[in-house]
């Protein structure tokens, strides 16, 4: 049962990808836990790489899943005869969630025992109810990679058009078309083969929709009517990506609110470079919009990678009265508390921290940090400006640029 399948296969035969080894900022806890991530951000790469002593199911590997499927509790016997093992991996376990009982069991048996559990997908597990071992297993999430985990091969101008998902970073041949084969296989037809949706025509519209509000609030009364879908459909379909782990929302922050808050979240797609193959881009779009949107993302997946990574309970906020003042993030934790707002530009100015002096006047335990796209590190009316590719090169988890 340790036989490996990996459907990304054909696209690194395609493309001439190959995983290089780059030292990741995850850490693995000690007792048994789930490592949750988007498919190609290197999850079975990293557990092969550093527990090769592990005795792993694939749940991808088709004679695996049935065996399993069939009979759950086939685990009990597969893993009490591996005398030896005292590490056991199943990967990309939402397609078989039943295995979590027989998990629950072994780890009563034996607290030696630890049992890793990827997952690319929560929606069986969230939808099915299944037994998620009663807190004996820490949730953990892997993201694609921090700049500074690449160190010299971040290059910000590619990395904006192509994104930050291992698997992709890692082609040598046209990244572009990686991209795209990557998408295809695993946001159309991985939907579509589990059955999520019923025609892949609507969903593709809905999916070119949703890409407009990258880094917007989210109105799903406009992009059902965009798409041609109704409201509870589109719904579902957020729920779905959510559940993919393709994207996420930021919600509103409204600790001690001094002013009326927004009630939509912001959203965005996990990968800047997902975000830009399903964002047209025609005559009429506008570049600086598009580049915008793709920066603020980008700039967002570095903190909630920064978020989990660090491990210091803080959480991804925005900020945004009812009357349209905004600060596109809030870290907020019980060591941090940042506000930041984050500007494309090469210049910054006096002007474009208005939002932050607000914000600041009603927090003054904040601090205030201007990202932007010039070279200059400058203080303007207090308030710190630093470029934003410095920014992210320097971005470690549990220590803040200064």
């Amino acid at each position: 049962m340790g036989d490996e399948y990996d459907i990304f296969e054909p696209i690194r035969l395609k493309f001439g990808l190959k995983m290089n080894l780059v030292r990741r900022f995850f850490e693995l806890p000690s007792q048994s836990c789930f490592i949750f991530g988007p498919r190609g951000t290197g999850k079975s790469t990293w557990l092969a790489t550093h527990l090769p002593e592990a005795y792993t199911i694939n749940l991808l590997n088709d004679l695996a899943y049935r065996t399993y499927q069939a009979q759950p509790e086939r685990l009990l016997g597969v893993v009490r005869a591996q005398k030896d093992k005292k590490i056991f991996i199943l990967d990309e376990i939402q397609r078989v969630p039943t295995l979590l009982n027989s998990v629950h069991q072994l780890i009563e048996e034996d607290k030696q025992r630890q049992f890793i559990m990827t997952g690319s997908s929560a929606r069986k597990l969230k939808h099915t109810g299944v037994n998620l071992l009663a807190g004996r297993a820490l949730v953990t999430h892997m993201h694609p990679f921090m700049a500074s985990e690449l160190g010299k091969r971040f290059a910000l101008d590619q990395t904006l058009k192509t994104g930050m998902i291992p698997l992709i970073v890692d082609a040598t041949d046209d990244s572009r078309k990686s991209l795209e084969a990557y998408l295809t296989l695993y946001i159309r037809e991985e939907v579509q083969m589990e059955g999520l949706v019923r025609g892949i025509g609507g969903f593709a519209r809905f999916l070119e929709m949703i890409s407009f509000s990258h880094g917007s609030l989210l109105n799903v009364s406009n992009i059902a009517r965009e798409a041609q879908l109704s409201r509870k459909m589109v719904d579902n379909y957020i729920s779905i990506l959510e559940d993919l782990l393709i994207a996420y929302r930021i919600p509103v922050f409204n600790k001690r609110a001094k002013r009326t808050p927004s009630v939509h979240p912001k959203f965005y797609f996990f990968d800047v470079g997902v975000y830009r193959r399903l964002r047209p881009s025609r005559v009429l779009d506008q570049r600086e919009e598009i580049y915008g949107a793709a920066l603020e993302g980008l700039v967002a997946q570095h903190l909630k990678a920064w978020c989990d990574y660090s491990g210091e309970q803080t959480e991804l906020y925005f900020w945004r009265t009812s009357s349209g003042v905004e600060v596109d993030f809030i870290l907020y934790g019980e060591k941090y508390f940042y506000a930041l707002e984050v500007k494309a530009g090469a210049n910054i100015h006096a002007t474009d921290l208005r939002s932050l002096k607000t914000f600041h006047a009603d927090y003054p335990e904040c601090t205030p940090v201007a990202l932007y796209g010039g070279n200059d590190r400058v203080e303007i009316d207090g308030i710190l400006c630093l470029p934003v590719e410095n920014f992210l090169r320097q971005l470690r988890p549990k220590q803040w640029p200064e």
